[in-house]
């Protein structure tokens, strides 16, 4: 029996043994969670410039070096600023960014101590350790947050991936939308809820949308152990007033699969990734109810300009520049993703990334 179909036979189990009807954020985290099985927990190849090499999707650190070179910059202020010698990563995938910032922060003479990865996948455990061995003893992984923290943290497409709830609107009442069995596969199912939208003025009839506790609660987890440093998260999302808009009456929930993207989860569960645009405005409040203040928010392409990605380039090969201004475009990576930046109420900073084209009054 193939993991495909293990996972398959689990998540039937589980809807059974739910009543028959399973939360979609649930579903979501089987799919991609599920231990030895799941999308991040089995063995394939999930980042990488092109299908041939058996990826899925290109991550901006596999698109390009000087990513990493130009965040290392951000990382290296806040560590200046805060006095913290320690950087820890949520879901570091290839481990290419580890890389990146690793070896500018030293370049930089940041002082870099250690070298935290917090990563759920054991094979992309295995994978990092392979690419980050020549850091040895700088380097070690963490299975949970500590309860205290002096770090600055960064998390590079992380928010995405954890799982959302679906809701749906009839033009008179919101269900929330599940999935039920159906013969083999799966079926999407609406039931009575109390959940709402942060958003509902103009919505259509036929509206299906997205909520994020689970990526809210993880901001506020982190707000309350932070107690010196920063947090830095990159990502592709909106404010919420664009992300609740009545013309977004589709929701944002994507697959990707050997580099091309469907809007279908229940199909090919396991065998390929599900996300779902960021709604920065909630995690900008979850991170300051928990009691973080916010250092700013932008696009990805004036991130990396404030933090110098143009003196970068002078030095870079035609090839390596074409590749970085895929970062930078508006119609790619540039404006599609956005920066967040926090740090603890007591120790706030004017971080480089923001200096121009800050975006918070948006959130």
């Amino acid at each position: 029996m193939n993991g495909a179909v293990k996972l398959a036979n689990k998540i039937h189990a589980e809807i059974a043994a739910a009543g028959g009807w399973l939360g979609f954020d649930r579903f979501m985290s089987m799919a991609l969670y599920e231990p030895g099985l799941g999308y991040y927990a089995g063995g394939r190849r999930k980042f990488g410039q092109m299908p041939s090499e058996g990826s899925d999707f290109v991550t901006a650190p596999e698109m390009s070096p000087l990513f990493g070179r130009a965040l290392a910059r951000q990382l290296a202020q806040a560590m200046d600023a805060s006095g913290c010698r320690d950087v820890i990563e949520f879901g570091a995938g290839s481990g290419a960014l580890a890389a990146q910032l690793i070896a500018e922060l030293d370049a930089l003479g940041a002082g870099l101590a250690r070298y935290a990865i917090v990563e759920l996948s054991a094979e992309l455990r295995e994978r990092q350790r392979e690419r980050l061995s020549h850091w040895g003893g700088r380097v070690d992984w963490l299975d949970a947050l500590p309860a205290e923290l002096e770090a600055v943290v960064i998390g590079n497409e992380v928010l995405d991936a954890m799982p959302v709830q679906l809701i749906a609107f009839d033009g008179l009442v919101w269900r929330e939308r599940g999935v039920v069995s159906a013969g083999e596969g799966f079926a999407f199912e609406d039931r009575d809820s109390m959940l709402r939208p942060p958003l509902e003025a103009g919505m259509v009839p036929g509206t299906v949308t997205e909520i994020h506790p689970q990526a809210e609660a993880f901001v506020a987890t982190l707000a309350r152990t932070l107690k010196r440093g920063a947090a830095f998260f990159i990502d592709y999302g909106f404010p919420e007033a664009e992300y609740y808009h009545p013309q977004r009456h589709g929701g944002t929930l994507m697959c990707h699969q050997a580099h091309l993207a469907d809007a279908d989860p229940l199909v090919a569960v396991g065998d390929k990734d599900i996300t779902a645009h960021v709604n920065f405005t909630g995690i900008a409040l979850a991170g300051q109810d928990a009691g973080l203040v916010v250092l700013g928010y932008t696009s990805q392409a004036n991130f990396l300009l404030n933090c110098g990605i143009a003196d970068l380039l002078q030095g870079a090969s035609l090839a390596e520049r074409a590749m970085a201004h895929r970062l930078l475009a508006e119609h790619e990576m540039g404006e599609l993703f956005k920066v967040i930046g926090f740090a603890p109420l007591n120790a706030p900073f004017d971080a480089i990334g923001f200096e121009r084209g800050d975006r918070s009054h948006k959130l």
